[in-house]
């Protein structure tokens, strides 16, 4: 059943539906009357519903059951990368969107061989959120990622006390066997709340990073024995954290 992040709550137990969604499920989809997928509001509620009304506008969805369960992760993830080369960065967001992340935070490292054109800025980011919103639709997730505007290291230190816990992967705590602090810290935290994991560009973090990671509360953890890519290693964290807070009994 295909699933649609509609813009507004529903109305009298409908749900008004327009622009790309309208024509992806009258144009692509071929939807008729009577045919049914699931709507999620803004609000993370989701519902069974029929098509009741096509126009050259609109679909009008109505109600048919609400849906109780929640596929979330208990807690919000905060994907930061350092702006990493070619399509890395859409491979990331559309995988960690699968994998359960609620934000995306690239930034831009002492090692990234991008520089972020503030000209492209707009396409760029639409295009990221596109990429987040499908790949949520795809998962059936009830949240569709943010993506935010990529920025400074300094400003992304800045930002990191908004979160209740903060990590960077570090590959020379790979190297030298660390293997706890992602593990003491995924035991910490408690349902609500939100985690900060910084990643490096192709290049890693610098040492002068990693330093100011660490003066402003980081913990650096290892992600054990083998170096990951940068666009591997969030993938693993997300997929650690889900066996952590959903599989494991």
């Amino acid at each position: 059943m295909q699933r649609y992040f509609v813009q507004h709550q529903a109305n009298d137990n409908q749900f008004f539906i327009d622009e790309e969604d309208r024509h992806h499920i009258v144009k692509v989809m071929r939807m008729q009357i009577d045919d049914q997928i699931i709507c999620v509001d803004p609000n993370g509620k989701q519902a069974v519903c029929k098509l009741s009304e096509i126009t050259n506008s609109s679909v009008v969805a109505d109600v048919v059951q609400w849906i109780d369960e929640s596929p979330e992760l208990p807690i919000s993830i905060t994907i930061a990368s350092g702006l990493p080369k070619g399509d890395k960065l859409e491979w990331i967001i559309q995988k960690g969107t699968e994998l359960g992340a609620q934000q995306f935070l690239p930034f831009s490292a002492a090692r990234s061989v991008v520089k972020w054109d503030e000209k492209k800025a707009a396409k760029k980011i639409d295009r990221w959120q596109k990429i987040a919103k499908e790949a949520a639709e795809q998962s059936h997730r009830t949240v569709v990622p943010t993506i935010i505007n990529p920025m400074s290291f300094k400003e992304l230190l800045k930002m990191s006390g908004d979160f209740d816990y903060k990590l960077a992967a570090y590959e020379e705590e790979s190297r030298q066997g660390e293997t706890s602090v992602l593990s003491s810290t995924l035991k910490q935290i408690k349902s609500g709340e939100t985690l900060l994991i910084v990643f490096g560009p192709e290049g890693g973090l610098a040492e002068e990073e990693v330093q100011q990671l660490k003066e402003y509360g980081f913990g650096l953890c290892g992600l054990g024995p083998r170096i990951l890519r940068t666009e591997t290693a969030p993938l693993y964290s997300l997929a650690a954290i889900s066996y952590h807070f959903e599989l494991l009994r």
